[in-house]
């Protein structure tokens, strides 16, 4: 366990350098184990690791073979590949402990980076190096939640931010690029030990607080709010496991209704809060009747984005193995039937999950809500998306059908048309708008729409092009510009067009 406190400053500086000097970057480790043991290791499988780095000299093969793949090494190796710190150091620090003939490491360090920073997180050994059960306040450490989570978070210029169940501190190093004051909360003190050493190796200034959900920050507003909380449906039932980190301690989804139906007293005008969930859908009430439910009353906008959909035999199956419970274990059973018998209770048809993205309204108006269920490949960063589309919806919200129809427009760089036609036919019998970047959306258009965006190149207004669209296909204007405008106002708010100012 990391000891962060003030008489450690000189050791974690010391095993910073020693971390800067080896160059225990995601680039290098990944430059030594190869394209297929990398591969192998997001996998959880840790031979081809281990073959790629045998024998190599190099410290940052000694750094993965201790912190990732859970080797003992002996102190003379340690020394070598922490010339600063030491193998004494590591003890001191609490980040190895004695094992046979050497130190075997009580945490997994390994680089961390985006596109602009890079920085090194601590947490807990995955069951890939213990080969045992996770423990119950076992903390996470960089996983496919926290860099979704990442990847769809937008990236403005802020005050004050939130990161909501911290953990390791993964969305608390994103913030530091782009927010001047960061508060990192989490009700589990392994979680908050593991971000304050976090904190002081990468030298980011963090306010940490302790309590469970929004408590720690009554009365507090941010201007950005970030949550991979503990958001999985786990049964109330006697004898099943709680893990700190995906175990809110609610029955169903009430974490996330909670949240979604709290969170908004925690933001500023403008201020948006990111973050995953889960929901329960149940017969005849699906995925938008669940949601309008939850904001009803709350004064937020909210673009929630369904990303997959499991029933509830899948769900258990994903959660109970999560823990690291064998298949034929019988502890993977007797979960696997609490999950099921819990769901029947409340008549749970399936589970949702996706990203939710809420906003305060900077000005008194009616919030949107875009309920959007999307299931396929994305772009790989995803927050300037969110970011264009919170602009575009914002300004939708308070633009009537008019002004919109008197501005003009241009389709996005990124946006093409795909026509299907039957062999011998003059017309296509489909026309596919398709958008290559963002959230890749594809939108059936009539021939109006097509026709629209053909001459959509910001020379002439929207409602100047659909009068005179209506007179080539000999239909009233009224009726054109009433069926095109709900396509116009869902092809502005996903970015696929453009406003031409001037």
């Amino acid at each position: 366990m990391p000891v962060p406190d003030a008489e450690a400053t000189d050791l974690v500086e010391a095993l910073r350098d020693d971390l800067v000097v080896a160059d225990y970057t995601v680039e290098h480790v990944a430059e030594l184990l190869g394209p297929g043991a990398s591969a192998a290791l997001h996998r959880e499988q840790p031979l081809p690791a281990r073959r790629a780095l045998a024998g190599s000299d190099d410290p940052v093969a000694t750094m993965v073979r201790f912190f990732t793949l859970g080797e003992t090494h002996t102190l003379d190796a340690l020394d070598a590949a922490f010339p600063s710190l030491r193998a004494k150091g590591l003890e001191r620090l609490g980040l190895a402990v004695p094992a046979d003939s050497g130190l075997r490491s009580a945490v997994d360090l390994r680089p961390y980076g985006d596109e602009n920073s890079s920085w090194w997180l601590a947490s807990d050994l995955s069951e890939l190096a213990t080969g045992s059960v996770l423990a119950t306040d076992h903390v996470l450490g960089i996983g496919g939640a926290s860099t979704t989570l990442a990847r769809w978070t937008p990236r403005r210029e802020v005050a004050a931010a939130l990161d909501l169940g911290t953990g390791c501190g993964v969305q608390a190093v994103h913030l530091a690029g782009h927010v001047q004051h960061i508060v990192a909360t989490d009700l589990a003190t392994r979680a908050l030990d593991f971000v304050r050493f976090n904190a002081a190796l990468n030298r980011l200034p963090l306010e940490v607080l302790a309590g469970s959900m929004l408590e720690p920050v009554a009365g507090r507003r941010f201007d950005l709010v970030v949550s991979n909380p503990p958001f999985v449906i786990t049964p109330r039932a006697e004898g099943m496991p709680g893990y700190e980190y995906r175990d809110g301690g609610a029955v169903g989804d009430g974490v996330i209704r909670d949240l979604v139906r709290s969170v908004g007293d925690h933001l500023e005008p403008g201020g948006i809060a990111q973050f995953l969930g889960n929901w329960e859908m149940r017969e005849g009430h699906g995925f938008e009747q669940v949601w309008t439910e939850w904001l009803e009353g709350t004064g937020l906008d909210a673009w929630v984005v369904q990303r997959e959909v499991q029933d509830p035999f899948e769900y258990a199956e994903l959660w109970a193995r999560d823990g690291g419970a064998g298949v034929n274990s019988p502890e993977y059973g007797a979960m696997y039937a609490a999950w099921l018998d819990d769901f029947a209770a409340r008549g749970v048809e399936s589970i949702g999950f996706g990203i939710v993205t809420l906003q305060r309204p900077e000005s008194e108006r009616d919030p949107f809500v875009d309920l959007m269920d999307e299931r396929g490949p994305v772009a790989s960063a995803m927050g300037p998306t969110i970011d264009a589309g919170l602009r575009a919806r914002s300004w939708l919200a308070q633009t009537s059908d008019d002004d919109l129809l008197d501005g003009t427009w241009q389709a996005a760089p990124d946006v093409t048309e795909e026509r299907h036609t039957k062999p011998g036919a003059d017309d296509p019998s489909v026309i596919m708008i398709r958008q290559g970047g963002g959230l890749g959306l594809s939108i059936q258009a009539d021939t109006v729409l097509a026709a629209f965006l053909s001459v959509c190149d910001g020379s002439m207004s929207a409602r100047t092009a659909l009068v005179a669209i209506a007179s080539l296909v000999g239909v009233p204007d009224d009726e054109v510009i009433a069926g095109t405008l709900p396509l116009l106002r869902r092809l502005i708010a996903n970015g696929m067009l453009e406003r031409v100012e001037g």
